[in-house]
């Protein structure tokens, strides 16, 4: 999607009317030299550094000021250069205190009005809800159109039916089916499949791409005609844009007879006609998304509204669930960043989200940073469903996935403790990677790490209580200072259980050289290797001291 791309509609719609369809208190109006009954042709994202600020596409636009300290002089630039492209407003983030003064008075000035976002809500939710009510503030070209309730898509479908003498179905750009109009005759082949599918077959996607009939389609604003052959009936279709983002598609294919000489026309009208319903029912999909994430991360830590939570999602409480976490990483040397995920990263996770609702009916799944969660009912398929994600991830070249599958919960209430365990197996899976310096994908469940698992819960708890001296700290503030290998040495020696030579084997030198060191290091420093409790304090100091510098 080209969020840039302006909406255009005809401009019928008004700041007012726009403003009157969201919610009280998303966006506030700080000033409006017109008032509010200027016309709006539609919400874009914009750049204020672009060359064309001046020119005529941004014209009557609601432009939404990404990136914009409302503090600073860029909000007052922002509002100058609003009103030379002509917007109608412009929205900038509304921060802890008033609008500063030298922005009122820069709008006040000209014809452009000012209006704030709520900070809870994001540039992309604010986007959405301006178009959607945009759309909604437009009348259509098709009176039938406008008695139709905001995303009735299969009214919508039902009433071009009507229109162009076919059979209807409206699809989203891949290919799936939204909507499709009633059905006087028995449907070709196609059609039934496509109904009974719910999208149209992945040959047949596959065919009209490589025929180059998608990329007619996505590239005009025109109808493009598939002939009827030997197989199906004529059709044609036209896309249906809101400015730039193509929504979807819609089809006429012949219903017993031949389409109406007009079709093409009205399929033209009805693909305007159809944009403020598209884009009701996108946003509508997005804000189900959105609260549907949201109720998994609830069950998955827990707490009030955690009963809500498993109804939205259709979680039962007499099913067993799964929890699998995965992190997938882009190009990693031998340490993995908690960063914020890049583009790579996130198309990544985008394919592992549409692989895991394929795994089974009724998976769900929540993002947070680097990490998909993946909630799914328990059976006797499927058992380790990490696996099948890292298989899919490893086509994907150059990046890494960690998958964890937590143990089976017998109830909602489990869910947490099954999260934090998958978790700690995507850990235990990390530190493999790093301390065997080979960036792997891998996967497993919770019962194959339990050790592992076991003692990073140990050193989880330790950690805030270990002090930062000692005899530990002291040897390895030695090394980092002098360039020493004392920790190196105790630590390849505890490894070896006290085997001197396969020790010094592993550090590649003599065992009497590792046997001085080790005596050095308790003149020194007084980690006593001897004694029990000296070694096991060593052991914990040193795998700390590895996690704090990794």
């Amino acid at each position: 999607m080209n969020e840039r791309e302006p909406s255009r509609r005809p401009a019928a719609a008004t700041l007012s009317r726009v403003l009157d369809l969201i919610d009280p208190g998303i966006l506030d109006v700080v000033v409006a030299p017109r008032g509010t009954e200027v016309p709006v042709r539609g919400v874009t994202l914009y750049d204020l550094g672009d060359e064309d600020a001046d020119g005529t596409t941004l014209a009557g636009m609601i432009l939404l000021a990404v990136g914009v300290d409302p503090r600073g002089h860029g909000a007052v630039e922002a509002v100058r250069a609003a009103r030379r492209a002509g917007a109608s407003a412009l929205v900038i983030r509304r921060g802890a205190d008033p609008v500063d003064a030298a922005v009122v008075e820069a709008a006040e000035h000209g014809d452009t009005a000012v209006l704030t976002r709520h900070p809870g809500r994001g540039w992309t939710d604010v986007l959405g809800l301006l178009r959607n009510a945009c759309a909604q503030s437009s009348p259509s070209e098709l009176a039938t159109v406008d008695s139709l309730r905001p995303g009735d898509l299969s009214g919508l479908a039902n009433t071009v039916a009507d229109l162009v003498g076919g059979a209807i179905t409206i699809e989203d750009p891949q290919s799936r089916v939204l909507a499709y109009s009633r059905m006087d005759h028995e449907p070709d082949p196609m059609r039934r499949v496509t109904i009974l599918n719910q999208q149209v077959p992945r040959w047949r996607v596959a065919e009209l791409r490589e025929s180059g009939f998608f990329r007619t389609l996505w590239s005009t604003d025109d109808v493009v005609r598939l002939p009827a052959d030997d197989r199906y009936a004529e059709r044609l279709a036209i896309a249906v844009r809101d400015g730039g983002e193509v929504l979807g598609s819609i089809w006429a294919a012949a219903d017993g007879h031949p389409l109406a000489p007009d079709a093409t026309a009205a399929l033209r009208t009805a693909a305007r006609a159809a944009v403020p319903h598209l884009v009701h029912h996108e946003t509508r999909g997005r804000e189900a998304a959105r609260r549907r994430e949201a109720a998994v991360h609830t069950l998955l830590t827990g707490g009030a509204g955690a009963e809500q939570a498993a109804r939205t999602v259709g979680v039962r409480p007499d099913r067993p669930h799964t929890v699998t976490v995965v992190e997938a990483y882009e190009h990693p040397a031998t340490e993995f960043a908690s960063d914020a995920p890049t583009p790579a990263e996130q198309r990544v996770l985008d394919v592992l989200a549409l692989q895991a609702a394929a795994l089974r009916p009724g998976c769900v799944t929540a993002r947070a940073g680097r990490r998909l969660y993946v909630l799914m009912p328990a059976g006797e398929t499927h058992t380790d469903p990490a696996r099948d994600l890292v298989a899919t991830a490893r086509s994907v070249p150059g990046t890494v996935v960690f998958a964890g599958v937590g143990p089976i919960a017998q109830r909602p209430a489990e869910l947490p403790g099954a999260r934090e365990d998958a978790e700690i197996v995507v850990r235990v899976l990390r530190e493999r990677a790093v301390a065997t310096g080979v960036p792997a994908s891998a996967s497993a469940l919770s019962s194959d790490v339990v050790s592992e698992a076991a003692l990073v819960r140990l050193l989880d708890r330790v950690e805030p209580l270990w002090p930062m001296a000692g005899p530990v700290h002291a040897m390895i503030e030695h090394d980092r200072a002098h360039g020493s290998e004392y920790s190196a040495s105790v630590g390849a020696y505890l490894s070896a259980f006290g085997d001197t030579v396969a020790a010094a084997h592993g550090l590649s030198v003599h065992p009497n050289t590792l046997r001085y060191r080790l005596r050095r290091a308790r003149e020194l420093f007084g980690v006593d290797l001897d004694d029990p409790t000296g070694r096991l304090l060593a052991d914990i100091g040193l795998r700390l001291a590895h996690r704090a510098q990794g």
